[in-house]
């Protein structure tokens, strides 16, 4: 993986969110450390998908594992090179995507799920050929997962060794790579939102979200059309927050 890229990042972004008392490393080893405690199994089989949008619901969306601006965490740092910033938080989000469908995998079946759908969109695979290929949600999830990993833990694609350059298709590349993890985290919310409820997992779902959106809009990396169907869901997501009261003691 590339480790140096996640250190150097890392750093910059402790220096950049200290003053919230969080880092963004702090942040996401802690959402990787309850999804890992809480894959649970839920009562009961899944159910049909429902064709009203429960992860909309107030009392869902209000439900985070951060309180700050997760803008912050996403700025490119002024010492950190573009590509190498990319080539961090893009493998980060690959590791915690796929951790959070890890979560939901065992009711993610062919059964469940016979095809790759994200509200009233199917997502077809191509193959390195070009060829379209229909194929059950799990099936697709797997195809996502191992031609990321195979990138990012490609030393020609991803660099880890000082003064090895990026390739020239590193961007194009990049967005390939968020293109397919923005349809694991819809097909999630669509199909599987009561079972992350289930397990007390929609907060961090939610959180993992909101940073991801955040940082494919800070450097254009999908078309808004793309991710047009979760408008919704973004719009309600990346809202602040309003304040949360205070208890005010007045010395007399």
């Amino acid at each position: 993986m590339v480790g140096d890229h996640t250190i150097t990042a890392d750093s910059a972004l402790t220096q950049r969110s200290s003053k919230n008392g969080l880092s963004c490393k702090m942040v996401l080893q802690a959402v990787g450390k309850v999804l890992r405690k809480g894959k649970g199994k839920p009562n009961g089989k899944k159910p049909p998908t429902e064709e009203k949008k429960h992860y909309l619901d107030a009392e869902y969306t209000k439900v985070r594992v951060v309180d700050f601006d997760l803008k912050e965490l996403v700025v490119l740092p002024r010492e950190i090179d573009l590509n190498e910033w990319l080539a961090s938080n893009t493998t980060t989000f690959f590791n915690l995507i796929n951790l959070q469908y890890s979560t939901i995998s065992e009711f993610c079946t062919g059964d469940t799920c016979p095809a790759m759908t994200a509200c009233n969109t199917t997502y077809y695979w191509y193959d390195e050929k070009g060829k379209k290929t229909k194929c059950t949600a799990p099936q697709y999830v797997d195809f996502v997962m191992s031609s990321v990993q195979k990138l990012v833990t490609d030393e020609d694609i991803f660099p880890t060794k000082y003064g090895k350059e990026f390739p020239n298709t590193f961007d194009s590349l990049v967005k390939k790579i968020c293109r397919y993890l923005f349809h694991v985290l819809a097909h999630i919310y669509w199909s599987h939102y009561k079972e992350t409820v289930a397990m007390d997992l929609h907060g961090h779902l939610n959180t993992l979200y909101t940073h991801f959106i955040v940082f494919i809009r800070e450097f254009n990396l999908m078309d808004p059309k793309e991710t047009s169907m979760m408008d919704d869901l973004t719009e309600a997501l990346c809202t602040p927050l309003p304040p949360q009261p205070q208890n005010h003691v007045t010395e007399r």
